[in-house]
């Protein structure tokens, strides 16, 4: 294959000097779109530095390869850079190493398979070889590298030794081409000199290469899981010993791997039957540090409830705006119309099914299949205790680490390992979780919910704005959690009693969040990912309807900032309201309230009322950007820590 093809010596410079990463990286791209590669360097730029929080790019021996996949990349190519100063801190599996030679990859986010992709695999195959990433780093011209690209090389000397094992690998990173490859060769190298044969799964941007066959798994002696994202189908290798590593693992220490997988294989007895692997569970649980483990199973949480948020959040709002838009609010409320299944559905979407979706995928997560049941049954019991996506996340966690626990410490084999995987675990998971959730974490649920009502009543006589500044930052606390139910019984409770104008205050709160998420990914949507920008475009119309659940998962994504960025806002808009004595005597929320306020002449209520509403929302969208921003601004210490952040882009999709 030509590599030349991909790039040409106007896109390779030699000799340069950049003061930090960023200049490299951001040069790089601009010589891109120099020769008419990309669509929108600026867009390209963000899919690189998106992929660059994900784990390592640079190498050892002073190889950096950044590269991003992105609908802005109109061919693959790559371009190139010799630093005349090396790079001293470019995040790099060589923790030592000092970056000299920087290769940009860019590649086109719907060529998966294309010839162009197969000379990226390609090159990445050939940087695994020490010689030939010697001849590109001896290169002091750009003519001379774009000769090496493609220069004749010696042909290895074919092995002699029959291999005494046989282990098989999977490789796979975010992008899907640089580490993917790269890990794959380093692992096959290291085998040939632990007289082993290794047969590498590459799961990258042209999809599954080199796909095991079912011989391969029968014979193989242990399995590699070298990967940053999913490994996809991994129930197939559920009878071997398995080691799991990060994709940039390999690249460190190949030799390392190599040895653990063959000591594993030491220990585990030979299987002699046939068996269907999907029939069973793997009974070792990957060995994934905690807090990896821990941000990976949020990210897998937040992944499956965005389009239960997005399609349940719409019906709703559908419903109340129609309802409220027509002075359809009987029909609305009539139980079997058609509004009312509308209402239904949506609710039922967002009030029943999104909690247990959110804490089964975050205990599937961490323990796999058997975990599944345990955590929709404490998805269910939150509900039924009403602790909200709070106590969604917190019993997802408890049904995991169950099961986990289980999985390690109660094991079988031959008849009785089915009965284990799909009986045991998931009851006695379900079993410990709902006693936990429902008698042990409930109970303290409700004692707070009722002091918290409690402290309100005892709050309406009092200082009006002070009341209004509290409702507003519980509304926005936990989002239709306990706290969030507490404000909204009060209210409800005040109404009754003709006091009023708490539920103005939390009905206008209630649209603070969604405006705010909104307005922040577009006025800073450089620092937020394309998913959240898309779930962002998507949240002000749940708030003109007074649905507050679109903000949700940028809240689990980023508690400690995001938390307090909505309550700011919605305490001053809660505080407003109040001040204003603006009043609400019909339950309800969203944009059509306006006709129905009461207090000062009902254009000035309504222009208080939503005024204070917009004002919130501004107030925490300019949090939400500069604690986003500082948030980015932050890096891992270590290399190892670098290799534990979350892949946040691949759960979301």
């Amino acid at each position: 294959m030509h590599l030349q093809s991909l790039t040409s010596p106007e896109l390779i410079s030699t000799n340069h000097t950049f003061p930090s990463k960023q200049e490299a990286i951001r040069y790089l791209v601009d010589q891109l779109d120099e020769k008419n590669k990309l669509h929108s360097k600026e867009e390209f730029y963000q899919a690189v530095m998106e992929r660059e929080d994900l784990s390592p790019t640079g190498l050892e021996g002073g190889l950096a390869i950044p590269h991003g996949k992105s609908t802005a990349v109109k061919e693959a190519a790559f371009a190139v850079a010799s630093l005349k100063t090396p790079i001293d801190d470019w995040e790099s599996v060589d923790e030592n190493n000092r970056v000299e030679l920087v290769m940009l990859l860019a590649i086109p986010e719907n060529e998966a398979g294309s010839t162009h992709l197969n000379l990226l695999a390609e090159m990445m195959t050939r940087l695994a070889d020490p010689d030939y990433k010697a001849r590109l780093l001896e290169a002091k011209t750009s003519e001379a590298f774009f000769a090496a690209l493609d220069a004749e090389e010696e042909p290895e000397k074919e092995e002699t030794e029959e291999p005494s094992k046989l282990i098989l690998a999977v490789t796979a990173c975010p992008a899907g081409i640089a580490h993917t490859y790269m890990a794959a060769e380093a692992l096959v190298r290291a085998g040939r000199e632990y007289n082993a044969k290794v047969l590498v799964e590459k799961q990258g941007a042209n999809g599954i290469e080199d796909r095991h066959k079912k011989a391969d798994i029968a014979n193989a002696d242990a399995v590699i899981f070298a990967a940053d994202v999913a490994v996809k189908n991994p129930d197939r290798y559920v009878r071997l010993p398995r080691v799991t590593t990060s994709v940039a693992a390999p690249l460190k220490n190949a030799g390392k791997i190599i040895e653990e997988a063959l000591e594993k294989s030491k220990q585990t007895a030979p299987h002699t039957e046939d068996v269907h692997v999907e029939d069973d569970f793997d009974d070792e649980p990957d060995e994934k540090p905690f807090k990896a483990e821990i941000k990976d199973s949020i990210m897998t949480g937040i992944s499956y409830i965005i389009p239960i948020i997005v399609a349940g959040g719409m019906t709703l709002a559908f419903a109340v705006l129609i309802s409220q838009a027509f002075g359809l609010q009987d029909v609305y409320a009539e139980e079997g119309s058609w509004l009312w299944l509308y209402r239904q559905l949506g609710g039922t979407m967002l009030g029943t099914i999104m909690v247990p979706v959110l804490s089964a995928y975050m205990a599937y997560s961490i323990a796999d299949k058997p975990a599944l049941g345990p955590g929709f049954a404490a998805g269910i019991a939150a509900n039924l205790i009403g602790s909200g996506f709070l106590g969604g996340m917190l019993g997802g966690f408890l049904a995991g680490y169950i099961i986990k626990f289980l999985k390690k410490n109660v094991q079988t084999s031959g008849t009785f390992s089915g009965f284990v995987s799909f009986w045991l675990y998931p009851v006695a998971g379900t079993l410990s979780v709902g006693a936990i959730m429902m008698f042990v974490v409930g109970e303290p649920l409700a004692a707070l919910n009722n002091g918290l009502i409690h402290w309100l009543e005892g709050l309406s006589g009092g200082n009006a704005i002070l009341l209004g500044v509290i409702l507003g930052a519980m509304v926005s606390f936990d989002l239709g959690g306990p706290v969030n139910k507490a404000a909204y019984t009060f209210c409800i409770g005040a109404m009754a009693s003709g006091n009023i104008m708490p539920y103005a205050a939390f009905a206008s709160v209630k649209m603070v969040s969604a405006f705010a998420v909104t307005g922040a990914t577009i006025v800073g949507k450089q620092y937020f990912t394309k998913p959240e920008q898309e779930v962002g475009k998507q949240t002000w119309l749940l708030g003109l309807a007074g649905i507050t659940e679109g903000a949700i998962p940028f809240m689990i994504n980023d508690p400690l900032r995001v938390i307090p960025s909505l309550i700011a806002g919605s305490a001053v808009t809660g505080g407003i309201v109040a001040y204003f004595d603006v009043g609400l005597d019909v339950p309800g929320a969203g944009i059509f309230s306006l006709a129905l306020l009461k207090g000062p002449a009902l254009f000035t209520a309504a222009s208080i009322w939503l005024g204070a509403a917009l004002l919130g929302a501004f107030i925490s969208m300019v949090l939400l950007i500069i604690t986003r921003k500082n948030r980015l601004k932050k890096k891992p210490q270590t290399t190892e820590e670098r290799d534990e952040a979350p892949q946040m882009k691949t759960a979301v999709n």
